[in-house]
C-alpha cells in the first residue's frame, strides 16, 4: 500500500504544536491579515501590514490579544502608513458598511489609549472602550520560498478531525503540505483524507513522481488565506476560493511552484487560494484493457482535492459555495474535463481555462479524449513492454512492483485523459446542450502566440514552408491547405527568413486554439454556461520556452536591460502566469517596464473579480474602496468587457496595457483549418 503518510504529526514536532500556538478559537475572534498590496515588490518592505482582531475588547485585552500573536498594537509610523491604513479601513467599511468604526492602535502617549477610524483619523479614546484591534504584522516577506519555521508567526486551525499548524508571512496565512487523500494503492482512485490528525503544514509536500524528482506520496494541497474565522462554516464573512490546477503536459509540475505562489493573489484579491498536486504521467493516467485500471487517476485526485475543499475550507476562511477552479495548459485541460464530469458537479461554481490546447497532434488530446482501448494500444502496450511486464500473467501486479521513476521515465508514457466511464463518459466537453456540462460561469483564454511553443525547433537553412509545417507535426492535408492559401496565411517579410517561417508556423499552431473560440461560441448559442468570457493575453513574461528565451522574451534595448516589451517578441504559452498570480517584480522576475506592474495589478484584479462575482471586471465601488487606481484607470479607458453571447460583436478582451476589445479572431483561417466557429454546432 502506498500513501501520503507519514504526515508530520504535532506529537513529533515538540513545542511548536503546543497550546501556546494562537488560534482564532483561543480568543473568540476572527483574524484578518491586511496588506495594501500594490504588487510593487521592490518597494514592498516600505508598506506595513496589520492583523485585525475583530472581537471588540478593552485596550488591555487588545494588547493581550496582539501579544498572543507575538505582536503589539499597530504602530502608526511609516512611509505609507496614512495612505495604506486609510485604504484598508475604506475596504473594511465597504465590506461591512461601518465607516465610523474605530480600531485600537498603538498609543502615542503612555497614559492615553489611541484608536483610529476612517473618518476621524487617530484619536484618544477611553481605555475601557470596546473596539476591534489592529495588531502589528512583523512576519517577513518570503516570495517564492518555502515556509519560515519561526514559531513566532505560527497559527493553528481546527477543522473537524484535523488540527493544522500553519504560519503567516507579510501577505497571508499559509498552510502548506496538507494531505487531502487517504493512503492509496498504485493505479487506484484516491479517496478523501479521513483520519484524525494533527498536521504540520509548514513545509510543502513532495511533488508527484516525474522525471528526476517527486514521490508517490504526493497528494498534498496548499492554502493561502487572508482570513481565518473563529466560527468556520458559521462565519458570514467567508472569502471566495480559487482552486489552482497546475500545468505541465500531465508529465510534470507541482502546486508549490514559486511562480504560482498564491500569496499575492490572495492578499490583493481578498480570496483564498488553494494549489494542489495530482498524480502525473504513467502513475496518473495509465489505462489498461483489464476492465479495472481505467486511467484518469490524476483527474480523480483533483476531484478528491475539491471534496477536501468542500469539507474543510470554511475553517480556513474560504466559502465552499463559491469555488472557482482555474488552471493553465494541462491545468486548463483539467478544468475542461472537470466541467464535463458529473461527479464533480456542485464541488465548484466557476471555471477559468488558461491556454487549453487543441487542433493537431498531442494538443488535440486536451480537448478530445482517447478511449481506453486507444490509450492502451498507443501507450499502454509500449509502456508494459519497455518496463519488462509484457510477458507477465498479471500485468497490473507487475506494474505495481516497477520502480516509480522507471514508469515515468519510459520511452512512451500514457499521459492523456481517457473516457473512463466513471469520471468522463463523453470524449469531449459537450457544448451543444446535449452532454454533461456543469452549468457554471466560465472564462476561457489563450496567449497571443500560444502555438510558438509547439511547432518544433527553429527552421534551418534548407527549410521551406512545407517542411516547416510538416516538421511541426501538422497533418499533410492541413499543410497543403496552408501552403495553398497565401492570402489567408501570408509569409511574413522580416529581415530573418527563417524566423519568418517560424512565425507563420507558430500562427498555424496558435490557430489550433480555434477550438476554444468554437467552444465558447457553441456554449453561448446553446446556453450551456450562464456567463461566458473570453480573453487573449497580449503581454507575456517568460512562459514555456522549448526553443530558448530568445523566442519568448523581448529584446534588450537601451534603457530596457530586461527586454523592451514594446518590441516584437512571441507571447508564449504560459506567459500570463506571472501576471495573474502577481509574482512579478521579485529577484528572478524583474519588471521590464512600468506596464508590467500595471498589467500584473489589472490581471490579479480581474481574476479575483471573477472569483467574487463571476464577472472579470471589478466594480468601480470595489476598486475605489481598495484604492486600486491603476486598474480603475485601465478599465476606464478600455470600456466594458461583455460576456460572449450570440449577439456580442466584441467579446474578446485583449490583455495588455492599454486593454482593448475585439471580435473573435481568424474566422476564415479557422474554417480553412477545419475548426470553424460552428465546429460544435
Amino acid at each position: 500500500m502506498l500513501g501520503i503518510l507519514p504526515v508530520l504529526l504535532c506529537l513529533f514536532v515538540t513545542a511548536r504544536c503546543s497550546t501556546t500556538v494562537p488560534s482564532p478559537n483561543d480568543f473568540g475572534s476572527d483574524l484578518t491579515l491586511l496588506f495594501q498590496n500594490d504588487l510593487d515588490w521592490p518597494l514592498a518592505s516600505q508598506h506595513n501590514g496589520t492583523i485585525l482582531v475583530s472581537k471588540p475588547t478593552t485596550n488591555v485585552q487588545a494588547v493581550a490579544a496582539c501579544k498572543q500573536l507575538n505582536e503589539v498594537l499597530l504602530p502608526t509610523e511609516g512611509i505609507h502608513f496614512s495612505s495604506d491604513i486609510n485604504s484598508l479601513m475604506s475596504y473594511l467599511a465597504f465590506r461591512n458598511g461601518s465607516p465610523q468604526q474605530k480600531f485600537w492602535v498603538a498609543s502615542r502617549q503612555t497614559h492615553l489609549c489611541s484608536a483610529i477610524s476612517l473618518k476621524g483619523g487617530i484619536q484618544s479614546v477611553g481605555c475601557d472602550s470596546l473596539l476591534p484591534a489592529f495588531c502589528s504584522q512583523s512576519a517577513p516577506f518570503r516570495p517564492n520560498t518555502n515556509i519560515d519555521p519561526n514559531p513566532n508567526f505560527h497559527v493553528q486551525v481546527q477543522s473537524k478531525k484535523l488540527s493544522v499548524l500553519g504560519t503567516r508571512d507579510a501577505l497571508t496565512f499559509r498552510f502548506v503540505g496538507i494531505p487531502y487523500a487517504d493512503p492509496f494503492e498504485r493505479f487506484t482512485y484516491s479517496k478523501l483524507f479521513s483520519s484524525t490528525a494533527s498536521i504540520n503544514a509548514l513545509n510543502y509536500g513532495s511533488p508527484c513522481t516525474q522525471i528526476g524528482l517527486g514521490s508517490e506520496e504526493c497528494l498534498f494541497l496548499n492554502i493561502y488565506t487572508p482570513f481565518i474565522p473563529a466560527n468556520g462554516a458559521k462565519s458570514k464573512d467567508l472569502r471566495p476560493v480559487m482552486f489552482w490546477i497546475h500545468g505541465g503536459a500531465f508529465l510534470n509540475g507541482e502546486g508549490s511552484d514559486g511562480t504560482q505562489d498564491g500569496g499575492n493573489l490572495a492578499s490583493r484579491g481578498d480570496v483564498v487560494v488553494v494549489t494542489i498536486n495530482y498524480r502525473l504521467s504513467t502513475l496518473g493516467f495509465l489505462a489498461l484493457n483489464d476492465g479495472v485500471t481505467n486511467g484518469n487517476f490524476g483527474i480523480a485526485d483533483q476531484i478528491t482535492a475539491l471534496q477536501w475543499v468542500q469539507e474543510h475550507i470554511a475553517d480556513f476562511g474560504g466559502d465552499p459555495s463559491q469555488v472557482t477552479i482555474f488552471g493553465g495548459s494541462a491545468g486548463a485541460a483539467s478544468v475542461r474535463a472537470i466541467l464535463a464530469t458529473k461527479l464533480a458537479f456542485g464541488l465548484f461554481h466557476g471555471a477559468i481555462a488558461q491556454s487549453n490546447l487543441g487542433g493537431y497532434g498531442f494538443a488535440s488530446t486536451y480537448s478530445k479524449y482517447f478511449t481506453i482501448d486507444e490509450s492502451f494500444t498507443s501507450f499502454g502496450v509500449p509502456l508494459i513492454d519497455s518496463v519488462g511486464c509484457g510477458n507477465s500473467t498479471d500485468v497490473l501486479s507487475c506494474l505495481r512492483n516497477v520502480p516509480a521513476m522507471t514508469l515515468v521515465g519510459a520511452p512512451t508514457v500514457p499521459s492523456f485523459i481517457v473516457v473512463d466511464g466513471k469520471f468522463l463518459t463523453t470524449n469531449q466537453l459537450e457544448v451543444n446542450g446535449v452532454g454533461p456540462a456543469a452549468h457554471v460561469p466560465v472564462m476561457f483564454g489563450w496567449m497571443r502566440d500560444d502555438g510558438a511553443d509547439f511547432v518544433g525547433s527553429l527552421p534551418t537553412a534548407n527549410s521551406t514552408l512545407m517542411t516547416s509545417l510538416l516538421g511541426a507535426g501538422f497533418p499533410f492535408n492541413i499543410t497543403e491547405v496552408v501552403v495553398g492559401a497565401p492570402n489567408l496565411f501570408p509569409l511574413p517579410t522580416g529581415s530573418d527568413p527563417l524566423l519568418d517561417l517560424y512565425n507563420l508556423t507558430s500562427r498555424v499552431g496558435t490557430d489550433g486554439e480555434c477550438i476554444d473560440q468554437a467552444t465558447l461560441i457553441a456554449a453561448a448559442k446553446h446556453k450551456v454556461f450562464p456567463k461566458i468570457y473570453a480573453y487573449q493575453f497580449d503581454r507575456s513574461y517568460d512562459g514555456f520556452e522549448p526553443n530558448g528565451p530568445a523566442i519568448c522574451q523581448p529584446p534588450v534595448a537601451p534603457g530596457f536591460p530586461n527586454g523592451n516589451p514594446s518590441l516584437p517578441y512571441f507571447r508564449c504559452h504560459g506567459g500570463e502566469i506571472f501576471f495573474m498570480f502577481g509574482s512579478l517584480g521579485q529577484d528572478s522576475a524583474p519588471f521590464r517596464d512600468p506596464n508590467d506592474l500595471i498589467m500584473s495589478q489589472v490581471a490579479v484584479d480581474m481574476w479575483s473579480s471573477f472569483a467574487r462575482t463571476f464577472n472579470p471586471t471589478p466594480s468601480p465601488a470595489f476598486l475605489t474602496a481598495r484604492g486600486y487606481i491603476n486598474t480603475t484607470e485601465a478599465l476606464r479607458v478600455a470600456g466594458q468587457w461583455d460576456p460572449v453571447t450570440p449577439e456580442s460583436t466584441k467579446p474578446l478582451r485583449f490583455l495588455d496595457i492599454p486593454l482593448s476589445l475585439s471580435s473573435f479572431l481568424e474566422e476564415e483561417q479557422c474554417a480553412l483549418l477545419a475548426i470553424p466557429f460552428n465546429f460544435y454546432g
